[in-house]
């Protein structure tokens, strides 16, 4: 039987699972398995001060540009962070506000 918050009211939230696809499950649950990665949190919280290229962020780092450049792919396969070029560089960023958002909660959740 559903939770309810009343006799007369159902919760909504309960049949949430209900809406959501299972290929949408397993989607939400890769994407956390990104996040699962110190060296990707590193790169992402590194892209919070703006847009940086490879040496940059290795600078930042203190790590290889091949490490660097693996896990740079697997954010940008996972659109959580996006790449321009300028020159023979790939200048890259967040891809959106929503990659800061999960990020700053997740941190917001860890210091409860």
């Amino acid at each position: 039987m559903p939770y309810r918050h009343d006799d007369t009211e159902e919760c909504k939230e309960c049949h949430l699972i209900a809406d959501v696809s299972e290929n949408e499950l397993i989607d939400l649950a890769e994407l956390f398995k990104i996040f699962g990665d110190s060296t990707r949190i590193k790169i992402l919280f590194d892209l919070f001060h703006g847009e940086k290229n490879v040496t940059q962020i290795c600078e930042d780092l203190e790590m290889n540009q091949s490490a660097i450049s693996h896990q740079l792919k697997i954010l940008r396969t996972s659109k959580l962070v996006s790449a321009r070029r300028e020159g023979k560089a790939m200048i890259y960023a967040l891809a959106d506000d929503h990659v800061r958002m999960i990020i700053e909660m997740g941190k917001e959740h860890i210091e409860e």
